[in-house]
Formats: structure tokens, sequence, C-alpha cells
């Protein structure tokens, strides 16, 4: 019970201060059967029936042929649950498996991208939520700086490209560590993507990175974190953002901060 209040505290600040759900929302959960996705799901599911607005939560699921055990437990669990689920084989991924089996995730999330706009359709929302957590923002972070040569992360909140769809990440405060102990706890089906058992990879590489760092850091995402909401372009070297010229005061070329609003619950 402890586990959940902190992790639905950290879900409702993230919701409210990037303002993601709103007043007849209707949410579609990216259900992928790991444990992030889980907790996503289960934290709106209680922050539905918590918040000071209306909004309704479904979710679905798309299977790329990358599971690593059957997902049909999925439907007896989230049936219980009483969450209207959607399950779709998507054709063209799994053809992709077999004539380009050495694919990169930029196709295979591109691949996703479209199923997921479909289904959303289907499905009547107008908000869609993934499961990226803090660890997700912070190697984004670092993989951007360090192998694209960009200052930028996951957005919190974006829109697609139609703008039919606001894309939000509840979990952007959510460590996994938090997702690991609650998917414990629930006793839910955790069916992971072969995806995530790759070695030799960026990402890999960096979360090995962060491992071994947070034995003697323990508290580096949270830091990371802060970071990315408390910009000082002045300090960087972006012409864009330089006052060659020293016509801004000092006090004004500080840094950008976010205000934090209350957290999104009844009281």
């Amino acid at each position: 019970m402890e586990l959940q209040k902190v992790i639905l505290r950290k879900v409702g600040e993230a919701v409210t201060r990037f303002k993601m759900i709103r007043e007849g929302d209707r949410v579609a959960v990216g259900f992928s059967g790991g444990k992030d996705s889980l907790t996503l799901l289960e934290a709106l599911l209680l922050l539905r029936d918590r918040a000071p607005i209306n909004f309704s939560v479904c979710a679905f699921t798309i299977d790329q042929g990358k599971f690593l055990k059957p997902i049909e437990p999925f439907r007896e669990y989230l049936t219980s649950r009483g969450v209207d689920w959607t399950l779709r084989v998507d054709g063209p991924s799994v053809r992709l498996l077999t004539e380009q089996p050495d694919h990169g995730c930029d196709v295979c999330s591109r691949f996703r991208r479209r199923a997921v706009y479909q289904i959303g359709r289907e499905l009547g929302a107008n908000v869609i939520a993934f499961g990226h957590t803090a660890d997700d923002f912070c190697e984004s972070f670092l993989r951007n700086a360090m192998f694209t040569g960009r200052i930028s992360a996951l957005p919190p909140v974006t829109y697609s490209r139609q703008k039919d769809f606001r894309l939000i990440r509840p979990l952007l405060y959510v460590t996994e560590d938090l997702t690991r102990a609650f998917a414990g706890e629930t006793g839910a089906p955790v069916i992971p993507c072969g995806c995530s058992l790759k070695t030799g990879t960026v990402r890999r590489s960096i979360r090995d990175m962060f491992a071994d760092l947070e034995k003697d850091y323990p508290h580096l995402k949270n830091t990371l974190l802060s970071a990315m909401g408390n910009l000082n372009p002045s300090r960087l070297l972006d012409l864009r953002y330089l006052d060659l010229d020293n016509a801004t005061d000092e006090a004004e070329s500080g840094p950008l901060t976010v205000l934090q609003d209350e957290v999104f619950t009844k009281s």
C-alpha cells in the first residue's frame, strides 16, 4: 500500500504539472505487457477514481511478433480489473521480422506508431499514455547529448502530427525500481518484449553506466530530471541564447524554472 501511494503521488505530480489529463478525456494506455506499462495502467485507474475531473481509461496492446510468451493471460487479468482492452496483431510488423530481421529500433517504432494511432481512433481516444519512466527520460537525455549532439529528451506531453492525439508520459517521475517492485506486488502477468533483452546497444551501455554510478550516487536520476526542468541556456554554446553584445542584464539571463502545481488528487 505504501508503494502504491508513492507511485500515485509521483504520477499525480506529473499529470498536474504538465496538464496531461483534462476533463472528459478518454485515455488509451499502451499496454506492452511489461512492468512499466502495468504500473502506468494501475496508477491511471486509481487516479481516475480519485481525481477532481472525469476521464475514462482503456488499454490496447500491439503484438509486433516479439513477445517472449503468449499474451492471452493479459485478458483474464484486465477483465478482472474492468479494463476495456484491445489486442491487435500488427501484420506489417510481423512481416518485417521475416523480411528485415536486423531492422533497427527506428523502423519498428515507426510501424508501431502507425498502429497506435489507428487503434486510438477506433477506441475514440484523444489521449494516448506511454509507460516511459524516469530511467527512460534520463537515458534519452544522455543518449542525445553523447551520440547525436543535441540537448533533448523525451517530451512529457506532445501531440500527434495531425493534432488528433495528446501523447503523455505520466511515469516520468517514477523510476524502474518502483515499477519492478509494484509489478511484483500485484502478481499480474508480466511478459516482456524480446527487445528488452538485447545487449551491445547504446541503450544497454547507458543503462549499465547508470547502474554503476548509482552505487555511489543513488539520487542520480532525480538530479538529472531536475536538470531537465532547470535550463540555463546562457551557459551553453547555442548562439541563439548567448548575449554576445552584452545587451541583457545578468539577472535576466538566469535559469528557466518550472513552477510546481498542486498534486492532482482529491483531498
